[in-house]
């Protein structure tokens, strides 16, 4: 996906630390695909929605400035970023687990 484009899946991940307290996000948690909204977020940033998300997405440096998700803020400990190419895969395969793609 390249910036601009009106559609992103964004992925759920915890952030934990490192043993010298460095930040790392964990596995995925949850993928969701969002489409624009035509609208503007409050952050001033292009609003997306889908699949439960509302996200507001800096479409230049490809970077999730708020999010909810299922109408409630991220729990503590959890960030919000667009998916890459390596964290989508095997999403195929899990596809029809509803395990596999939920909280």
């Amino acid at each position: 996906m390249r910036a601009g484009e009106p559609h992103y899946d964004i992925v759920l991940k915890p952030q934990t630390a490192d043993a010298e307290g460095h930040p790392v996000h964990g596995p995925v948690l949850r993928v969701m695909s969002v489409r624009a909204t035509g609208a503007l977020g409050e952050t001033g940033y292009p609003r997306y929605a889908g699949e439960g998300v509302e996200a507001d997405i800096d479409p230049r440096t490809r970077t999730v400035e708020a999010v909810t998700v299922d109408g409630e803020e991220l729990p503590y400990g959890w960030v919000a970023l667009i998916a890459e190419e390596h964290d989508l895969e095997g999403e195929n395969e899990e596809e029809g687990e509803g395990e596999a793609r939920s909280a």
